[in-house]
């Protein structure tokens, strides 16, 4: 009698080592409130490294590990899957991470099969999660002020204390209710049915902590966030109360590092979150907490449903032409595809494997609300008709081996997405004076806050940044970026003679890693407009020793507050 098909075992040994890799990742994430309260700054940065890496290398051991407990005709029968996937669907139904587990389950598969392979039949495709969830357990706290504001404040710091004392507990109470009353109509304030919900685990990011919730009554609710700093040798600081959806929003923004939080019931926090921030797409919202991977599955859900049930075309996504990517979007679905170009223009020195390197370093470092987080997809197929004729000839002439044509379906062999954005260099175009000044106030600041974080673009060109819809300036294109502290920033050295400005060819030597930030104006800026107010806001990006001071900075350990939110009255700090 032949032994029975082992669906129950491949099952079990997926599902083991999801479980390790959520042991590790709650180590981590764990970790964050030590970190926080002891002030290990650059300690939080490798561990958010060490936390988007883990995924990888936990998939790449359990799928190792699979090929050597079964025999390879066994375990790459494909046929056989929709069993595993139902002997999967049994272990899983009574945690409370299932919806995370399904996507580790595809990790897995797409791990040992090919991509051609994929189908609903044999991974999750479409979630089976919605229906089988039961009651959940609660993760909030609950505060009733019934008019007295400061006494229900005070009770929320208490029960959100640290390790460290508060620096000025008393003064930064009094000051929060200010803003609370500041922020509320009067109504709000004095309504007996007022009510605080707050999470029940604290937020790490960066140098930041936060507590994460709602205002609500019968009638309205507001969102409410409240940041902690520690300023060393003096304290914790509560620095804010929040209650603007667009600050809030921007706080959750897909610019900036994900958030370390322990979340005993992923789907009922981000539920929560959806709540308060009823714009985030919920892909947007898992991979803020960590769980990118799992936002990168329901991103796919959401597209494929998007093309299923619209008449949407792909098109080429407006603004200049890349020299190294061509991008192209669907004008009903917020995002941009990016692909390789199978040939770059001359005057970029880079290929194919650096650009990877570049993309994927992005993903691991700090974008300091300034750089657009990217998913990397292998394999998409969609309908030939979902496309524009001139899109698709387009992406054909220019990444004819990325982008194919097989039958009725277009097959992209490699992708990255991005948020969609309006490409700075448009946005000036049709931009008033007062928002041209604003725009270029915040193309300078989003270059420094980038450079304090050891991010230096390489190409600052207008069209390399886009403007979100809460009017922030993105750096989105990232073949030519590298560590601030890896460039070599100079001043172009006098002529030798009158002769050698008029020369074609520069007098001085030019390394591989040389910057002359001199040469930036007429680089950046075409309109000469643009250049004498950009110079009159941000003139000291033109003096090497301004990169130079931020190098030494780094090179000394210290890492910069950049603050995801408006603090009032204390910019000067």
């Amino acid at each position: 009698m032949p032994h029975p098909w082992p669906a129950a075992d491949i099952a079990r040994t997926v599902l083991d080592g999801f479980d390790d890799y959520r042991k590790h990742f709650g180590i981590i994430t764990d970790g964050a409130r030590a970190r926080f309260e002891l002030a290990h700054w650059q300690e939080i940065q490798h561990a958010s490294a060490a936390r988007i890496n883990l995924y990888e290398d936990k998939v790449a051991e359990v799928v190792s590990r699979l090929r050597e407990r079964f025999a390879s005709d066994v375990l790459m029968d494909v046929a056989q899957w929709p069993l595993v996937k139902s002997a999967y669907i049994r272990l899983i139904d009574v945690r409370f991470d299932d919806e995370l587990a399904e996507t580790w389950y595809n990790s897995i598969f797409c791990g040992l099969f090919s991509h051609d392979l994929i189908s609903d039949g044999c991974m999750f495709i479409h979630t089976t999660r919605p229906s089988l969830r039961g009651e959940r357990a609660a993760q909030t706290r609950t505060y009733r002020p019934n008019g007295k504001l400061s006494a229900m404040l005070a009770q929320v710091f208490s029960d959100y204390g640290f390790e460290v004392p508060y620096a000025d507990l008393p003064g930064d109470l009094a000051r929060l209710e200010g803003q609370l009353r500041d922020n509320l109509p009067d109504w709000v304030c004095k309504d007996n049915e007022l009510r605080v919900e707050l999470f029940s685990s604290v937020l790490y990011r960066n140098k930041g902590a936060y507590l994460v919730g709602r205002i609500y009554t019968q009638e309205e609710q507001w969102p409410l966030v409240i940041p902690f700093l520690h300023r060393e040798g003096k304290g914790i600081q509560i620095d804010a109360l929040i209650t603007d959806e667009a600050d809030v929003s921007i706080i959750f923004s897909f610019t900036r590092s994900y958030f370390m939080v322990d979340v005993p019931v992923p789907a009922e926090f981000i539920g929560f979150l959806k709540r308060i921030l009823p714009g985030k797409h919920i892909a947007e919202l898992y991979t803020s907490i960590g769980f990118y991977k799992h936002g990168k599955s329901e991103f796919y859900r959401a597209l494929i449903s998007h093309l299923a049930n619209t008449d949407d075309r792909f098109i080429m996504a407006p603004g200049v032409r890349g020299m190294v990517m061509t991008v192209f979007t669907l004008p009903g679905f917020n995002t941009v595809f990016k692909l390789i170009k199978d040939r770059f223009s001359p005057s970029k020195n880079v290929d194919r494997n650096t650009v990877i390197e570049k993309y994927r370093l992005v993903k691991s470092v700090d974008r300091v609300g300034r750089m657009a987080d990217t998913q990397e997809f292998s394999d998409f197929r969609f309908p030939i008709g979902k496309f524009e004729p001139e899109c698709l000839a387009e992406l054909l002439e220019v990444a004819p081996s990325t982008v194919q044509v097989e039958g009725d379906t277009v097959l992209v062999r490699h992708c990255w997405t991005e948020r969609r954005m309006t490409p700075l260099n448009l946005y000036l175009e049709a931009a008033s004076e007062a928002q041209v000044h604003e725009a270029l106030e915040d193309y300078g600041l989003a270059i420094k806050q980038l450079a304090a974080a050891n991010i230096f673009p390489g190409d600052m060109l207008l069209k390399n940044f886009g403007v979100t819809r809460h009017g922030r300036v993105v750096f989105y294109d990232y073949d030519e970026i590298c560590y601030l502290t890896e460039a070599n920033f100079r001043y172009i050295p006098p002529p030798r003679f009158p002769e050698d400005e008029m020369a074609s060819e520069p007098w001085y030597s030019i390394g591989p890693h040389d910057v002359f930030p001199e040469e930036f104006p007429p680089f950046l800026f075409a309109d000469a407009g643009q250049r004498r107010l950009f110079s009159q806001l941000h003139g000291e990006l033109y003096d090497a020793d301004y990169w130079k001071g931020l190098q030494g900075a780094i090179l000394d350990g210290k890492v910069i507050d950049v603050f995801p939110y408006r603090r009032k009255g204390r910019d000067s700090e």
